[in-house]
Order: C-alpha cells, then sequence, then structure tokens
C-alpha cells in the first residue's frame, strides 16, 4: 500500500481505518441484532416482540449515527413488523 507524504494526508489514513474498523462493529453488531429478532421469530412470536423492539432501536440508532440511511432503517423496520404481524396470523 503506498503511505502519502504529506502530513494531513497521512492523519486521513489513519483515520478512515480507525472509523472502518468503528463502522465494521458498529454494523457487525445490528445485524447481530436483526438475526437474534430472526431467531426469536423462528422459536414463536411470544418473545419475538422484545427482540423487535431491541432490533428497532438498534436501526434507529444506526440511521442517526449515519451509519445507515433513514430510509433504509425504515425499509427494514417495516420488514421486521410485517414478518412478525405474518407469524402471529399465522398463528391464529
Amino acid at each position: 500500500m503506498l503511505m502519502p507524504n504529506i502530513k494531513s494526508a497521512v492523519k486521513r489514513v489513519e483515520l478512515s481505518k480507525i472509523r472502518n474498523l468503528k463502522n465494521s462493529a458498529a454494523k457487525s453488531a445490528l445485524k447481530t441484532t436483526i438475526r437474534r429478532f430472526e431467531e426469536a421469530l423462528a422459536a414463536g412470536p411470544e418473545g419475538a416482540a422484545e427482540a423487535l423492539r431491541k432490533a428497532t432501536r438498534a436501526l434507529d440508532k444506526a440511521a442517526s449515527k449515519g451509519l445507515i440511511h433513514k430510509n433504509q432503517a425504515a425499509r427494514r423496520k417495516s420488514r421486521l413488523t410485517k414478518k412478525l404481524s405474518d407469524t402471529k396470523n399465522q398463528a391464529s
């Protein structure tokens, strides 16, 4: 990898690496939260409601921090809510 010669450019590269690591960790945590909802939903709609609340909160936080776009967060929340609703309707 080429390393820049200018001091400010070197700093930008270092900051970019740090931010990349933080964003990767945050996105991974978001995916884990959503996966836990999917697993709870597979087990039954009873415990899935709490998992949905946590997933919704995680998506809202990610959107507010600029990790994902707010429309993407809204779309994902809508899809997760629909999955829970469909599962409850099938159980009835």
